[in-house]
């Protein structure tokens, strides 16, 4: 069975791809390096910066190029400086019919450490980057590290975003309340491709196959978010998993896999304050 990327009259599973593209500030390397000894201190982590890159200038192509190839869409959540740095990428990316989603201006920028009015110019920043490089302004928002506060919800609805995806407190989306008015809420990954970083690739895959027969068989109208990054998921080692796994999906029936904003405006249509989970019940 192919999967699906228009929602089918009864699907059994919602199943969402979010792929990150990500760079850190000039002179900063992720904290999880590829070097398995860490530099000097004070030393530049040059291995760490030119493996951050990799997103930008194979991986993210990698991984939309291998949904596509299964006939289904998703979302790449941005860092405006990935954009800055990698602008052809982002407008292939816009191209191949992705949606483009705010992700911080720099991955270490994180917005919990911030004051009202840094926030709130580091979000209308990175959205103003996005817009100009990717051709169309974003709809939703994933913050980098998930790092949020009380007040990031409200400032991203006054910036006209639909959906934030910095949840893991819910299986599925609902409609979070605000004091600028509703937003959708988006639940997070807990299981991203980083978390066997230095383990076997296989591990994902056997997890993510474990979860799905689980949801579908036992948990109907459930939800599975993927989250993928350009600088790891994105290298051959992990995408042959990511490939794996969605040609397992494609063999059942009624996988719905929508991008985050086609989930997000139906989840808004239902007209209710939160989806509830139709298969709570006893056992």
């Amino acid at each position: 069975m192919p999967l699906l990327s228009q929602r089918p009259s009864q699907p059994r599973i919602t199943v969402i791809l979010t792929f990150l593209m990500e760079n850190w500030s000039p002179g900063k390397a992720p904290p999880y390096s590829p070097m398995t000894s860490p530099p000097k201190a004070g030393t530049e982590d040059r291995a760490g910066i030119l493996w951050s890159n990799y997103g930008g200038r194979f991986g993210m192509a990698r991984l939309v190029r291998t949904a596509r190839r299964h006939g289904v869409f998703g979302t790449a959540c941005i860092n405006a400086r990935s954009a800055e740095l990698f602008p052809d990428t982002v407008r292939q990316i816009a191209a191949a019919g992705f949606e483009i989603a705010g992700h911080n201006y720099a991955q270490d920028q994180v917005l919990s450490g911030l004051s009202d009015s840094e926030e709130v110019a580091l979000v209308r920043r990175s959205l103003d980057i996005l817009t100009e490089v990717g051709g169309q302004r974003p709809v939703g928002w994933l913050s980098s590290t998930i790092a949020t506060n009380e007040r990031t919800a409200e400032v991203l609805k006054r910036e006209g975003m639909l959906w934030h995806g910095d949840y893991n407190d819910m299986d599925l989306p609902g409609m979070i309340e605000t004091p600028a008015g509703p937003i959708v809420g988006l639940p997070h990954s807990d299981f991203a491709d980083n978390r066997v970083l230095r383990g076997a690739p296989i591990d994902w895959f056997t997890t993510y196959k474990d979860l799905f027969d689980f949801q579908y068989q036992q948990e109907p109208d459930s939800m599975i978010n993927i989250t993928m990054h350009g600088n790891f998921g994105g290298r051959p080692l992990m995408t042959a998993q990511l490939d794996k796994f969605l040609s397992y999906m494609g063999q059942f029936e009624g996988v719905w896999m929508p991008r985050h904003d086609e989930l997000a405006e139906w989840t808004q249509a239902q007209g209710t304050p939160e989806v509830k989970l139709s298969h709570w019940y006893a056992p």
